[in-house]
């Protein structure tokens, strides 16, 4: 397991998709071949089952078991980050416990979402879950319907297994933490850029990197203004639907993975699509995981619920 410094090294970390077989069950052959893609782009780490990674339609057996073998597959190659977080305190220490003691690196804590629950009650679900092992604080107030402001976030960084932030919150924040030392990791996309370069965030958490890697690598290793700004509408259009909606679209559009789908997502409609197969393709084809996009056949899409 690597030390919390070294996990703060990891500037790059995409929060890998979940493919499916025409089954519904996970398609660990095509994960693998996401994974090595990312690895091969020079990503630091994958969250696996994350919001992006659809950990929200899993068990917690198929959860759990795709954490372990992220694991044992790339463990030496990737910061291993598990989605073990749940508005369930007790879901997610034992969920949790599991995780680290398949290997994993470090978890991913949301605050308690939907039933929602005290400022107190959001204090005390994170103490429970730090005291297991290293973890990143999640801030998405647009999923949670709660922002974890700095009164909230700056005590628990003082626990020994806080690592930081991934911060949805927006630069002024992310730039208000790390002038305290308080490690962050941009949880928007089309932010990311400036986040790092400019108010000096460790890097993202990223959906967009499933598809482009290389090129989100370039954006957080040395700034480029002429890169983030021709990548803006790209971006935008991987987020025009709620996320995972689009880069599942997308990934399937460029043959990356099977045209299956857990409900309660479907694919984007032809007109978004014919939007996306442009600005994928104005890319250069080795840029992309999987090949120039193509609309998809809605004969070949499969909707599993």
């Amino acid at each position: 397991m690597r030390s919390l410094e070294q996990i703060k090294q990891a500037s790059l970390i995409t929060a890998i998709k979940t493919p499916y077989l025409s089954t519904g069950e996970i398609d660990l052959a095509t994960y693998d071949d996401l994974v090595e893609q990312q690895i091969e782009a020079g990503v630091d780490g994958i969250v696996v089952g994350g919001t992006t990674g659809e950990g929200q339609l899993m068990n917690w057996e198929e959860h759990l078991m795709l954490i372990a073998h992220s694991v044992n597959k790339y463990s030496d190659k990737l910061v291993i980050v598990g989605n073990t977080g749940s508005n369930n305190t007790r879901e997610a220490i034992k969920a949790t416990q599991y995780g680290f003691a398949s290997g994993m690196d470090a978890s991913l804590q949301i605050n308690p979402y939907y039933g929602r629950t005290s400022i107190a009650g959001v204090k005390e679900h994170f103490k429970r879950v730090l005291a297991i092992g290293p973890a990143f604080i999640y801030n998405v107030a647009g999923r949670t319907g709660q922002d974890l402001t700095p009164d909230i976030i700056e005590p628990l960084a003082q626990h020994e297994n806080f690592i930081g932030v991934k911060e949805c919150g927006g630069n002024e924040r992310i730039d208000h933490y790390e002038q305290q030392g308080i490690a962050c990791w941009s949880g928007n996309d089309d932010e990311a850029h400036d986040a790092r370069h400019t108010y000096k965030a460790h890097g993202v958490i990223s959906v967009t990197s499933n598809l482009i890697p290389g090129l989100f690598r370039q954006l957080m290793d040395t700034k480029n203004e002429e890169l983030n700004n021709s990548l803006q509408p790209l971006m935008n259009w991987l987020f025009c639907e709620p996320n995972p909606i689009a880069i599942n679209t997308a990934l399937m559009m460029t043959g990356a993975v099977k045209p299956v789908f857990r409900m309660p997502y479907t694919p984007l409609c032809s007109a978004q699509q014919v939007e996306g197969k442009t600005l994928i393709n104005q890319l250069n084809e080795q840029d992309i995981v999987g090949r120039f996009a193509e609309s998809l056949d809605k004969d070949t899409v499969l909707v599993l619920s």
